[in-house]
């Protein structure tokens, strides 16, 4: 995710990029071979004098970096997740709010047109919902190393479920109560111990219910790891998969291919009064396009002081939502909120 961003920063004229830090010698693309390469994100800090700190780093460091940013007078875009723990995420919402600093968190789907349309044709059927969603990925060499690097500290369902959990907030606009939570390690290679596949259930104020699946690893499934589904009373709305899709492959994470609307809606005889309606997403953004669609917005959250109260506030609830499953995996018990 950093080398995507800062060919982001790169591409767009808003931007100047004056560094970039990573813990150890990398190969970049050439349009990043003239930058200086810090491998001290604080000394990094006390020379460059940066406007604006993009860090994507390990989640445990993430409110760390943040603070010390936002401290020394920069903006910040940090990737999701915002913090590892409840409180570290609103010590960062409040050295943002201290510093006068615009914070964005690195919610991806929040810039796809086709994920909006998703949450747009959800909300049109009205709640209370059920949301089935997950994401697996079956992973070897380089990601398995990257995903076992990730479990150090933050579990499957934690990483990549705070998207999800953000998208079901955003369709029904009412509060999580209760969490479950259930995991499994399915690998003796994940040290410290750490659960590599994980399964969440969220209960809404409103009646609605979520779950989320997430798991990483080589043993993971292909089949039907990409559920995108949202059911209320009047229908559903569904992500449809093109044949042959990967988890391995980083677009299949963000692009929808087409979206399945169907109406409950019966006719005199008993039959359904209307046929399923297809929408094809065609020239959806790739990976990188939307990594440039986000930061377009962090720029514009600076030059036109957008208020991001309610961005920080979503971003929270969300890690919250998923640190309470993680809580629940690790105790077996439900979590009230």
């Amino acid at each position: 995710m950093g080398r995507s961003h800062a060919l982001a920063y790169r591409r767009n004229p808003g931007f100047e990029i004056v560094g970039l830090v990573n813990r150890s010698a990398i190969d970049l693309p050439e349009e990043l071979s003239p930058y200086r390469i810090f491998l001290d994100f604080l000394k990094a800090l006390r020379e460059l004098h940066p406007e604006l700190c993009s860090i994507n780093t390990y989640s445990d460091s993430h409110a760390d970096y943040a603070v010390a940013a936002m401290e020394a007078g920069c903006h910040v875009f940090v990737e999701k997740p915002l913090a590892t723990t409840v409180e570290d995420a609103e010590r960062v919402v409040a050295a943002a709010k201290a510093n006068g600093r615009k914070l964005v968190i690195g919610y991806i789907l929040r810039h796809h047109p086709s994920w909006a349309r998703l949450i747009a044709e959800a909300r049109a059927l009205g709640g209370p919902y059920v949301f089935r969603m997950n994401l697996n990925q079956q992973s070897s060499g380089v990601t398995w190393a990257t995903h076992k690097q990730l479990m150090q500290t933050t579990s499957p369902i934690v990483d990549c479920g705070v998207h999800y959990v953000d998208v079901m907030c955003q369709i029904t606009d009412a509060r999580p109560v209760e969490v479950r939570g259930m995991g499994l390690r399915l690998s003796d290679e994940i040290d410290p111990p750490m659960y590599n596949y994980g399964h969440l259930q969220v209960l809404f104020d409103d009646g609605s219910v979520g779950w989320y699946e997430a798991g990483w690893g080589p043993m993971i499934s292909e089949t039907a790891f990409f559920v995108k589904d949202v059911i209320s009373p009047k229908g559903c709305v569904s992500i449809v998969m093109d044949e042959g899709a990967r988890s391995d492959d980083i677009d299949t994470h963000t692009k929808t291919s087409t979206i399945r609307l169907h109406k409950a809606e019966l006719d005199p005889d008993g039959g359904f009064s209307k046929p399923d309606e297809l929408l094809r997403m065609e020239g959806e953004p790739g990976h990188q396009e939307l990594c440039e669609r986000e930061q377009a917005f962090v720029l514009k959250a600076i030059r036109e002081d957008l208020d991001l109260t309610r961005h920080m506030e979503d971003a929270v609830q969300s890690l919250r939502v998923c640190l309470a499953a993680d809580e629940s995996v690790r105790t077996g018990q439900a979590v009230k909120l």
